[in-house]
């Protein structure tokens, strides 16, 4: 008798599953709304419909080649959130696993001199990095690697901010896969423009022959 041949196998998205498991495997997940009230921040909700934030479109490096419609499906999976004038953000050296972009308002960003504590209360020690407007992604690293912060950002004004925790990257991921796929495009290019930035302003100091400053 003709030996019984095995059904053929069931259609997967195991790329889908691969690409949100690549997201998840850096460490055990917690809501949104966890960590915002554990950083003092006031929840608002989902942060729903992106595009209907004014200039935000055109504004964001991470939304360029977003349509509407896609921008709208990454909001309904972010939270957003409000900070008070001078509230700080995101702490430098904490662990996290979440990132933000910019709605409204402005951010400083700061990293203490090597050699001083997390909270020590010099301000003047710190150097500031960079000012950030609406448009801008922030902790995006540590969102990815799990690893501590490698600045501290504060609020210059009110601030609005949409947030996204790497377990919501792996639950859009899940459900809209273009959307995902496109998002951890997005963030791997801002991350590599950002690395190019930085060996240049390495090239440049070399080039001057001035001497390396200390760490």
């Amino acid at each position: 008798m003709p030996r019984d041949t095995p059904p053929p196998a069931a259609p997967t998205d195991a790329p889908t599953a691969e690409a949100a498991a690549l997201v998840t495997a850096a460490g055990p997940a917690r809501s949104a709304e966890a960590l915002m009230r554990e950083a003092g921040l006031e929840l608002l909700g989902p942060c729903q419909q992106l595009s209907r934030w004014p200039g935000l479109m055109e504004q964001s490096p991470l939304l360029q080649d977003f349509t509407a419609a896609e921008a709208d499906i990454l909001g309904q999976a972010m939270l957003r959130v409000r900070a008070r004038p001078g509230q700080r953000l995101i702490a430098e050296d904490h662990p996290s696993d979440w990132m933000m972009l910019l709605l409204a308002g402005t951010v400083d960003i700061g990293k203490r001199k090597l050699g001083l504590e997390a909270d020590h209360p010099q301000a003047g020690e710190v150097t500031r990095l960079a000012v950030l407007r609406p448009g801008a992604l922030l902790g995006e690293m540590s969102m990815l690697d799990g690893e501590p912060r490698y600045a501290s950002c504060w609020a210059l004004s009110e601030v609005e901010a949409a947030v996204m925790t790497r377990a919501d990257v792996a639950g859009l991921i899940t459900r809209h896969p273009g959307v995902g796929a496109k998002l951890l495009v997005k963030i791997t290019q801002l991350l590599a423009q950002r690395l190019r930035n930085t060996s240049n302003q390495l090239v440049r100091v070399l080039q001057s022959g001035a001497p390396p400053q200390p760490r």
